[in-house]
């Protein structure tokens, strides 16, 4: 399923932007960045709760907001892009 990750982390101290970087860190291992706090994450179920998890225990919930968008296994009738795309189709052949 594809999930869209976007979050909202508060950088005024150290603490702030230590956060910022492993959620970043922790949402490129699961997905690709599309905007500078947003990701699309093809997921399985056991993934997204693995990621789920992940990202609840870095976040400040004092501070900081998460949101997930589950978009399905049918993404691309929910996904409109202007501009430039740089995206791969995660479900496409991929050459090296």
């Amino acid at each position: 399923m594809m999930v869209l990750v976007i979050y909202d982390v508060k950088t005024c101290d150290m603490g702030g932007k230590r956060r910022l970087r492993r959620i970043a860190k922790i949402c490129q291992d699961f997905g690709r960045r599309v905007q500078w706090s947003a990701f699309e994450c093809w997921v399985s179920p056991d993934q997204w709760e693995d990621l789920r998890i992940k990202l609840e225990k870095e976040i400040d919930e004092e501070k900081d907001s998460l949101r997930f968008y589950f978009l399905g296994s049918k993404w691309r009738r929910r996904l409109a892009v202007i501009g430039i795309e740089t995206a791969t189709d995660p479900e496409g052949l991929l050459l090296f």
